[in-house]
This record gives structure tokens, C-alpha cells and sequence, in this order.
């Protein structure tokens, strides 16, 4: 009942010790508090919550408008309501290297697991776009040693992510990789990955765990868990799909009333009250009131 039973603290170190075993992590992208609790209840690892998602939900593009309060307000919103670890895009930190010291500090406080600072020139684009820039080397390395020098709780998890490898080829990729880890990051995230062989080539260059995007309609195919395991992935992540499917539901809902004049034909594939009321652990809050609000000893 109202927020998850487990802390922010106990989190971070399941999922370190989750990265830590053999399994591959699966973290769907949460567009909502309502909709990480279904991430939970259907069995998977971790819950994702995707910058481009958190844009999105505010009418914007992903391109770097949304600020630390906005981000940290909506994840943290979301991080509460799951007994999982969730973990957040957080831009390229939201300024220079004393902002990313700031960020790690208020995304702790939100109740995140960790986050993502990435080496995009800022204002950023959504990663599987043409047309990006990235910092210098050096400049991506000072984002990530301010992350981890600012993080309080040892267990929160900085990761480092580069798209370098759209603009440089592979080569930079994995150079980058390597100093970033030697930066202090814990994980890295390639992102817009070509091949599994690409996403193997990371995972070999490292010795920490590697993170893939498997977001629709963009540079990457649609690996299996089980080939993206294979390939030395750790973390898999599906950052739009659930905003994806609501909102073309949504939209063919919209489309049938405009056409029908009702919404009767498509109930059959609405979300019952029932299962929403079962989701929301609606029967919690009438023991609540039945046995504390409206007790009469």
C-alpha cells in the first residue's frame, strides 16, 4: 500500500548484487508509477524510466528541455511505487561536471538505483537520430568522475553511456569505453549498437557490465534476451515500448469514438476496473480504513 515496502538503499545493493550473478537484467521502461508496478508484478528485474519517455509525457522532444527537478520529480514518483531497482536516463548530467555532482545527489534522494550521464554535446538528441555530437574524451571522463565522486551511497550505480560509436565507428567506441570506465563508471551503455558482434566487442574491451537499447524504430534489430546474453550483455533495457503500445491503444480508442460514436467497441481490450483495482491494491486501503480509519474499539 501507497509506496514499495523495500528502500532505496536495499535497491541499489539488489541490483548490484543482481549484476554481480550470472543472469541477464531485463528493465522495461516505466511511463508511469502504475505501470512500474506491472513491471514488477510480471516478474522482470528492474525498472527503466527513459528521458525520451519523461519528454514525451510533457509534449517535448527528447533534446535536452527537461531539467533536473522535472526528472527527478517524475522518476522518483515511479522509483517508489516498485520493490525494484529502477534506474534513470539522466542526460549529460544537466550542466557542467558540478551540475553531474548535483544530479547523482538529488537522484539518491528520489530513491533511484543509478542513472545513465551520457557524452552528447548538450542540448542532446535522442541517440538513434543522425546528426549528433559528443564531447572530447576528456570532458566525458570529468562527467563521470564527478558522478562518482558525489555519490553518497557507494551502491549507486553511475553508468557511463557513449554514442560515439554513430559518429567515430567502433574503434572510438570502445577507446571510449575503456577511459570512461577508467573514469569510475560502473556500467556502460554502447549505444546504437549496429550487430550483436558489435555489442560483444564492448562487452570483451570491459570489465564491467554493458548495457543494451533494444528501442523500436531505431539503429539496432531486436535481439533476444538470450542472444543479447550470449553477446555479453548484462542490462537490457526496453526504454519506449510500453508508452509505445498505450499510446497507439489510446489513439485507436480515440479513432473508434470519433467513428462509432462510442467507445462499446473496443471495452474488450480495455484494462477492466477489476484488474485495475487488483493492480492498484485497492483492498489494502479498505483494510486501512476498516481497521484504523473507521475502527470503533
Amino acid at each position: 500500500m501507497l509506496h514499495a515496502a523495500t528502500s532505496a538503499a536495499d535497491k541499489r545493493v539488489a541490483l548490484r548484487q543482481a549484476l554481480a550473478g550470472p543472469e541477464l537484467l531485463r528493465f522495461p521502461g516505466a511511463f508511469n508509477p502504475l505501470s512500474a508496478r506491472l513491471i514488477e508484478e510480471k516478474g522482470f528485474e528492474g525498472v527503466y524510466v527513459s528521458g525520451a519517455v519523461l519528454s514525451a509525457d510533457l509534449g517535448l522532444p527528447d533534446i535536452g528541455l527537461t531539467t533536473l527537478t522535472e526528472v527527478a520529480g517524475r522518476s522518483g514518483q515511479i522509483a517508489r511505487m516498485t520493490n525494484l531497482p529502477a534506474i534513470v536516463d539522466a542526460d549529460t548530467g544537466f550542466g557542467e561536471p558540478m551540475n553531474v555532482a548535483r544530479t547523482i545527489q538529488v537522484l539518491e534522494d528520489a530513491g533511484l538505483a543509478g542513472c545513465h550521464i551520457e557524452d552528447q554535446v548538450n542540448p542532446k538528441r535522442c541517440g538513434h537520430l543522425d546528426g549528433k555530437s559528443v564531447v572530447g574524451v576528456d570532458e566525458a571522463a570529468k562527467r563521470i568522475r564527478a558522478a562518482v565522486d558525489a555519490r553518497r551511497d557507494e551502491h549507486f550505480l553511475v553508468m557511463a553511456r557513449t554514442d560515439v560509436r554513430e559518429i567515430e565507428g567502433m574503434a572510438a567506441a570502445t577507446d571510449r569505453a575503456r577511459a570512461l570506465v577508467d573514469a569510475g563508471a560502473d556500467a556502460i551503455f554502447p549505444e546504437a549498437m549496429r550487430s550483436l558482434a558489435e555489442f560483444e566487442s564492448i562487452a570483451e574491451a570491459v570489465d564491467v557490465p554493458v548495457l543494451a537499447n533494444m528501442t523500436e524504430f531505431g539503429k539496432s534489430d531486436l535481439f533476444t534476451t538470450a542472444q543479447l546474453c550470449d553477446a555479453g550483455v548484462r542490462i537490457v533495457i526496453y526504454p519506449v515500448t510500453l508508452l509505445r503500445l498505450a499510446m497507439g491503444a489510446a489513439e485507436r480508442g480515440l479513432d473508434e469514438i470519433l467513428a462509432a460514436g462510442t467507445q462499446q467497441g473496443v471495452v474488450e481490450t480495455m484494462q477492466t476496473r477489476a484488474r485495475l483495482y487488483e493492480l492498484l491494491d485497492y483492498a489494502s486501503y479498505n483494510a486501512f480504513d476498516n481497521e484504523i480509519f473507521t475502527y470503533q474499539p
